[in-house]
């Protein structure tokens, strides 16, 4: 760890109506905090960014990919399911570098970061950042199910992208934290942005161009309703198994046939025509076909979500769950039963059905750990204030109070840096 450069601390006002960015949504009340140049000077032209914050807990939805026509370029989040990463300054961990410290979830995840979503994501981040004086350590909350068809390797992706960006003071913007995502798609299933970018972004997102990497938001109108009803099959279907599938060749009949089903639903997104969208993800004629006869009971169930009222039905990303799209909550639990008991009679699957909402927001952070947070953790008091600068040794003067005594004491930087 890189000594301390002696650098006054500088005082970052937050309070709960005042959000980090645009979309955060912060679960504190303190309302200043301090953070310290703990590193010596870069020697690049860029400066290496400070820690904000001793750790920060970030939230990244579950994705539909795909929406039928719309393969590699259209998806969308959903509220409500996710992934958590909490990333965390950690001297035990060498600088510059990130340790996996914990996984909730499959118990098949590795702890290696270099094999892990949410570790490559986070080294990219930081790579991107500069970040050579700080060590991180990252814990991962799995919300979603490996292979679903929901964006679950994204979600932890776009999670950790973001709490490392947030801890250090958001310095990077969308375009950055996708292409981060995209490093740890392209290792665990394949170079897409479909579930990454809205995972990221939120809403819908169309990916316009690879190389260089462009991508457009599509605002569905606020007005309008929009219910996703997702029915997922206790079956996994890996994406790289599911992308085999799919033929090197179409014919022209069928391209023409899908980019006009994609431009359409781009239109129904934007009118905020449910009808029209289900229509249109219900139509593709290249990808579908191939997947589907690969999930057990996927073309009964898609038939049932149409006949029960669902506005159109497809594969969510590769699957296996299947995505119907309505304008009715109530109705879409009925859709969802219907789809249930498909999976069951004709794919001998058991299922479980979500009715969800479009999510808006993307990744955010939903928590932070102030120095003062982590210095009462540690005194067993309450911090008063703490010194506005580091001694030749790293370490800062804090007056606590306990009880009705105010001491003052030393303490060594690293116990909350």
């Amino acid at each position: 760890m890189a000594n301390c450069c002696q650098t006054p601390f500088k005082p970052t006002s937050i309070s709960p109506s005042t959000a980090l960015n645009t979309h955060t949504r912060l679960a504190i009340t303190k309302s200043q905090t301090f953070t310290c140049n703990l590193s010596q000077p870069s020697l690049t032209l860029t400066t290496e960014p400070e820690p904000l914050f001793t750790s920060v807990k970030s939230f990244a939805p579950a994705t539909v990919a795909n929406l039928g026509p719309g393969f590699d370029f259209l998806g969308c989040a959903v509220d409500g399911l996710g992934d958590y990463v909490t990333i965390t300054v950690d001297p035990k961990v060498r600088p510059g570098q990130i340790s996996i410290s914990e996984i909730h979830g499959p118990k098949n995840l590795s702890k290696d970061p270099l094999w892990n979503c949410a570790g490559i994501a986070a080294i990219s981040t930081m790579k991107m950042l500069g970040i050579r004086s700080v060590g991180l350590s990252l814990s991962l909350h799995k919300g979603l199910p490996l292979g679903s068809g929901l964006g679950s390797s994204a979600a932890s992706a776009a999670a950790a992208a973001v709490a490392v960006n947030e801890i250090f003071g958001k310095k990077l913007g969308f375009d950055d934290l996708v292409n981060a995502g995209l490093e740890s798609e392209a290792k665990i299933s394949g170079f897409h942005a479909d579930n990454i970018a809205p995972a990221i972004m939120g809403g819908f997102v169309l990916i316009r161009s690879y190389e260089p990497l462009e991508l457009m938001r599509l605002r569905f109108p606020d007005d309008k309703e929009l219910f996703f009803v997702l029915a997922s099959p206790e079956f996994e279907a890996p994406t790289k198994k599911m992308r085999a599938a799919l033929p090197a060749e179409i014919g022209m009949s069928h391209h023409v046939w899908n980019c006009s089903q994609a431009g359409a639903l781009v239109a129904s997104v934007s009118q905020g025509d449910v009808e029209g969208l289900g229509k249109a993800l219900s139509s593709d004629k290249i990808v579908e076909p191939r997947r589907a006869p690969l999930i057990p009971g996927m073309e009964s169930v898609k038939k049932a979500a149409i006949e029960a009222g669902a506005f159109g039905c497809t594969i969510s990303g590769a699957g296996p769950t299947a995505v119907a799209v309505i304008d009715c909550e109530e109705k879409g639990k009925e859709i969802g039963i219907k789809m249930v008991e498909a999976f069951l009679k004709d794919g001998n699957l058991k299922a479980s059905a979500f009715v969800k909402r479009l999510d808006p927001v993307g990744a955010r952070l939903i928590l932070l750990i102030t120095r003062e947070k982590r210095m009462q953790e540690f005194t067993g008091g309450t911090v008063i204030r703490i010194s506005p600068q580091c001694d030749a040794r790293g370490a800062v003067m804090v007056m606590e109070e306990s009880g009705s005594t105010q001491v003052q004491r030393r303490w060594h930087r690293f116990i909350f840096s």
